[in-house]
């Protein structure tokens, strides 16, 4: 299957999903506003945009990023809607992005605009009532990895050249990552997969592959990540996300992993309690009066 043809899968599954996230029961629902196409940030290339969902209310509130999936070479930022409304209706701002995308744009450029995004949302913290102390990301596949390179790097590592002294931190206060690819180093030397977005094989830019793999950057002070994963993935194995939680755990650094018993990449994405796992995970290490899930 083509990185096109998943990202299409996932967004109309995602989309499914998010509604029984904001039907759940005993999940309370919340108005919010949706503010569509928000340029979060120009490139040469053009504006990268973000849509918003803003709970109604005074704020502030805790901030989700939503990072989709596609291999890094596909998808926009409609393909995570359903989940943002979820997230909204919990009560967070959700801010849903596009990225730039391979093989025009290679590493590290979605890193690079992944963390322009959090920057920016904590500098329009008042517009979209955001608590600019407590923000995290959601993302699945390449969303997924992308949002575990933001929870795992410190803001002087893999820092966008030109970026000003003085910009806000891209770091976040929690991370759910479903069907994540967390480490490449684990792909044989000559394998081709990635070259597109990493311009060559294991073997011929080694360092590439070191510095795209969110397991490399572990250290004691990353915040809190929750992972989900099938355990009949072909397209990520499960084992790479298993390899990060154990660093992790071996660091310090509040994690889980749920296991979903003989799920592929396109059906762990629309597994419901591991949706609510992971909203109940958020919750309990991102805001500063939990809400209470399913079973709390």
């Amino acid at each position: 299957m083509s990185s096109r043809h998943v990202s299409a899968a996932i967004g109309s599954l995602v989309v499914v999903l998010g509604g029984l996230l904001a039907v759940a029961p005993s999940l309370a629902e919340e108005s919010y506003d949706v503010l569509p196409d928000q340029v979060y940030v120009e490139r040469d290339s053009g504006p990268l945009k973000s849509d918003v969902y803003v709970p109604h209310g005074d704020g502030s509130f805790p901030a989700m990023i939503v990072v989709h999936g596609g291999a890094w070479a596909s998808g926009t930022k409609a393909q995570l809607a359903g989940i943002a409304e979820g997230l909204a209706k919990q009560g967070y701002t959700a801010a849903a992005i596009s990225y730039r995308l391979a093989p025009q744009d290679k590493f590290p450029a979605q890193v690079y605009d992944c963390q322009a995004a959090v920057r920016w949302l904590r500098a329009n913290a008042q517009k979209y009532k955001v608590d600019p102390d407590h923000v995290g990301g959601y993302g699945y596949s390449a969303g997924g990895h992308l949002v575990a390179m933001l929870g795992a790097l410190d803001d002087d590592q893999l820092r966008e050249p030109g970026l000003a002294d003085d910009a806000p931190s891209a770091r976040l206060q929690v991370v759910v990552a479903g069907g994540a690819p967390c480490d490449f180093r684990m792909l044989s030397p000559d394998s081709g997969r990635l070259a597109y977005w990493l311009g060559g094989t294991p073997g011929e830019k080694p360092e590439a592959y070191r510095d795209a793999s969110p397991a490399s950057y572990v250290t004691a002070d990353d915040p809190p990540m929750f992972f989900f994963h099938g355990t009949a993935d072909d397209i990520v194995p499960i084992r790479s996300p298993q390899r990060m939680v154990e660093k992790l755990k071996a660091a310090g650094v509040t994690c889980e992993i749920r296991e979903i018993p003989e799920a592929g990449h396109m059906g762990a994405v629309v597994d419901r309690d591991a949706m609510l796992d992971a909203l109940a995970f958020v919750n309990r290490n991102l805001r500063s009066q939990p809400k209470a899930v399913d079973g709390e």
